[in-house]
């Protein structure tokens, strides 16, 4: 089964969105009076007045942990393990009911779901514990609602992109979050060899946006494009694909097709 997503990449954003209606004309649906929220209403994009869709695969998964595969040539390749449990169409939205096209996904098993969400989830006839929602141009006849989708989605060779959270680190100062150097620790440091020194000045009397200091490290959505799928095993529920996979083990990670 197969998920058809907008892809917005081609908006330029160096022009304004007047002078774009004839280029937004197959990738965004120009809106005159409210040409920002007109960004979000994706349709189909045209090619020499025909009509072209960019067809992606998406999964919802967990990261096992790396490994690594040996080719009969010798080539040693490390790949990332992700985990796919079985899919269920949970939910449609619409361009006429929601003003958007997309498709909401359920995956895993919750003991006890809130009431809002069981009600959600009734028609489908699953207790999902992962729901995530994906854009798409048109909805395809074959992802009714309860329709299942599994590991097979993808094959070897296609080229995917990860999105995940990185693992958090807690409260980090400047020398771990932003690689400052220290201080000297002799002649007159005082003890103060980590600490980041002078913050600003007299003018404008207050910290500048952006001023590089400590704070939250990790703990942030991260996507990873460039991968490829080096295999799928349908037997455990497992897609192996090249390279590192941002967040800690067991982690929930949206897989999806390339899209650039």
């Amino acid at each position: 089964m197969y998920l058809v997503f907008a892809d917005r990449s081609s908006y330029n954003r160096g022009e304004t969105a007047r002078n774009q209606e004839f280029l937004c004309q197959g990738y965004l649906a120009y809106s005159p009076e409210n040409p920002r929220k007109s960004m979000l209403r994706a349709v189909k994009p045209t090619t020499n007045g025909e009509r072209t869709t960019n067809y992606m695969k998406a999964l919802i998964t967990r990261k096992v942990g790396m490994t690594s595969t040996i080719a009969e040539d010798g080539v040693v390749t490390a790949i990332t393990l992700l985990s796919v449990a079985d899919h269920t169409v949970l939910h449609h939205k619409t361009e006429e009911k929601d003003g958007y096209s997309a498709v909401q996904l359920g995956t895993e098993i919750s003991k006890k779901l809130s009431k809002s969400v069981a009600g959600h989830v009734k028609t489908a006839g699953v207790t999902p514990k992962i729901i995530r929602e994906f854009r798409v141009y048109e909805i395809p006849e074959e992802l009714t609602v309860g329709a299942q989708m599994s590991a097979d989605v993808f094959s070897v060779g296609d080229k995917v992109q990860v999105t995940g959270l990185t693992k958090g680190k807690g409260w980090a100062g400047t020398i771990r979050r932003h690689n400052f150097h220290r201080q000297r620790k002799t002649h007159g440091g005082k003890g103060n060899t980590r600490k980041p020194g002078s913050i600003g000045s007299m003018y404008p009397q207050h910290i500048l946006k952006g001023t590089r200091m400590a704070g939250q490290l990790g703990h942030e959505q991260i996507t990873v494009r460039g991968l490829k799928v080096a295999m799928v095993d349908m037997e455990h529920n497992v897609i192996g694909v090249t390279g590192a996979v941002p967040g800690p083990r067991k982690g929930i990670i949206i897989l999806k097709g390339a899209i650039r």
